[in-house]
């Protein structure tokens, strides 16, 4: 488990090493995105049909969206909160366009 945080933790800094900064709004995005990180931890994520999936939790956004990472596909997701926990919304990619989609 300890394995696998560390490896999603060593994506985001792949990721936020590569993102231009070229732009004050790149640099907003990227500043905001790492403000909302939270250490991985699992939680069980919802999919259309019924379908849950054990994943991890990466990032808060404005309360009403969480940022998932996927291991089983290999990318990370955006998730909206319900009831029932984070429900997939079909918004996939890497973690810092998923996160700056909202």
């Amino acid at each position: 488990m300890a394995e696998t945080a560390a490896q999603i933790k060593a994506l985001i800094a792949d990721e936020i090493a590569a993102w231009p900064l070229d732009s004050r709004e790149a640099r907003m995005t990227v500043e905001a995105f790492k403000a909302n990180l939270r250490e991985p931890r699992r939680v069980t994520v919802n999919f259309s049909g019924g379908i849950t999936q054990t994943c991890w939790s990466v990032a808060r956004g404005d309360g009403c969206y969480r940022l998932i990472y996927l291991p089983s596909a290999g990318y990370f997701s955006l998730c909206v909160e319900s009831d029932f926990g984070p429900l997939d919304i079909g918004v996939h990619g890497n973690a810092i366009e998923c996160f700056s989609s909202v």
